[in-house]
């Protein structure tokens, strides 16, 4: 199995987004804006332009107007951009699926 280095940072920058969800109300807007600079710093160097829009654009918006409820906003729309670029996975069974009675042949 390859390991997929854009799922991964696709895969980090959703749990610091979630991260700072989780923590609104409990985190400063210094805080805030580090962990924002973090995250447009990596989605540029991974070339996640719509991704570095919103943390810049947010870290600004913290900058003119402290914590808000606009805040809520930003890191959604920044979710929502994540998983759009995130791949479909297929899910494979780790079980094998083993025959039921109901589908065995009846043998006289």
């Amino acid at each position: 199995m390859r390991h997929d280095p854009k799922l991964a940072i696709l895969s980090d920058l959703m749990r610091r987004v979630d991260g700072l969800a989780s923590q609104r109300g409990h985190v400063s807007a210094l805080r805030m804006q580090d962990e924002l600079a973090q995250i447009r710093h990596i989605a540029r160097a991974f070339r996640l332009d719509t991704i570095e829009r919103l943390a810049g654009t947010l870290e600004s918006a913290l900058s003119l107007h402290g914590l808000g409820p606009i805040v809520l906003s930003y890191l959604d729309l920044m979710r929502e951009s994540l998983s759009e670029d995130m791949p479909e996975v297929a899910i494979v069974p780790m079980i094998p699926r083993t025959t039921t009675v109901a589908t065995l042949p009846l043998r006289a």
